[in-house]
């Protein structure tokens, strides 16, 4: 087995065990949170992670009714800015916990006095040490270059905090289950995606589109596809592709949806219907059994919870990059530029 798939098929485990080893500081977090009165929260985070911290935005905003803002850390380390974080509480995120861009955001939060948070894979990091907190994903040593079950864990460990700051027990009970969820998936996905995707042997480009809490898994699904098979891939939100984007779509290009139930699914439809006009070959993502039965290419997830059915369509974004580079004989695990860890000043 592929050490890429070893690590995508390590994530039921890894998330099962996120709540009994974070809850207790979740709380503490979210207690201070609402005892300094604050109202906002400022995530830094590059890649991947910030990807994670999308999902983040999307998340507190509609459970929590909290505004956030996903940070610029170049304003301070290249250029010398002084923030003014206010009533934020400030987060960075990074799978090793070495990015010194988002180190320092964390750094001139503490000199502020803010809450400050650390969300790692590795508790002796410089960032785990800077923070006043850290949540700590404990995936293991993750050794493919493309994240795959940090990723999740970074996402899980967000919500949680979210649900405890929302005091939102729909949020939890949905956390209390994607595990169990994950597993389901992982038992019949990889032979199903890997049947389907022989005919993009000979792939070269394509998009990810998806909406709101989707909007993060086509952007990871697209940096997953081009990390693992070094094709041209562009994730976007369905949103802002009619805006340009969609002129650059020819006959036969294939365009990945990502589509859960719920308030985009309707946009979802709209955009699908206007890629089959133009010719486009469509692959859906979905839990939407009407939806996946209407289109010729696809793949039904289990239906999840509204905000967590995403971590099931990251499972499929990651099994399709993984299973292409079987199709293509491709090895995921080599690279000629990337390296595992990528660290930014």
């Amino acid at each position: 087995m592929s050490l890429l798939l070893d690590e995508i098929c390590e994530q039921p485990a890894v998330l099962k065990r996120l709540s009994q080893n974070n809850t207790l500081k979740v709380r503490s977090i979210a207690e201070e949170y609402r005892k300094r009165g604050l109202d906002g929260i400022y995530f830094a985070a590059r890649g991947t992670s910030d990807h994670a911290c999308v999902y983040a935005q999307y998340l507190f905003g509609i459970t929590a009714g909290i505004p956030c803002a996903l940070g610029t850390p170049s304003v301070i380390t290249k250029y010398g800015a002084q923030l003014r974080f206010g009533t934020d509480l400030v987060v960075g995120v990074s799978q090793s916990g070495r990015a010194e861009d988002v180190l320092e955001v964390l750094r001139q939060a503490n000199g502020q006095g803010c809450l400050t948070v650390a969300v790692t894979n590795d508790e002796e990091s410089p960032m785990a040490r800077e923070a006043k907190y850290h949540l700590f994903c404990g995936a293991g040593t993750e050794k493919s270059i493309a994240a795959t079950k940090t990723f999740t864990a970074q996402m899980f460990l967000l919500a949680l905090l979210c649900a405890e700051i929302a005091d939102s027990d729909e949020l939890r009970e949905q956390l209390d289950k994607i595990s169990d969820d994950t597993a389901a998936l992982l038992k019949y996905a990889p032979p199903a995606l890997e049947a389907k995707l022989v005919r993009y042997r000979y792939l070269t480009n394509g998009f990810i589109l998806g909406r709101g809490l989707e909007y993060p898994i086509a952007l990871e699904g697209a940096l997953k596809i081009l990390e693992t098979n070094c094709l041209k891939m562009k994730g976007a939100a369905i949103s802002d592709f009619y805006h340009g984007p969609i002129a650059q779509i020819a006959e036969g290009d294939l365009v990945i949806v990502i589509s859960g139930k719920g308030p985009t699914s309707d946009d979802d439809r709209k955009m699908i219907a206007r890629l089959h006009e133009i010719g486009a070959e469509v692959f859906v993502i979905t839990n939407d059994d009407e939806l996946y039965k209407e289109e010729k290419f696809g793949i039904l997830t289990p239906e999840g919870g509204k905000y967590t059915a995403v971590f099931l369509f990251a499972v499929c974004v990651q099994l399709f990059a993984y299973e292409l580079t079987v199709i293509r004989g491709v090895d995921p695990n080599e690279s000629r530029v990337l390296k595992k860890i990528t660290i930014t000043k």
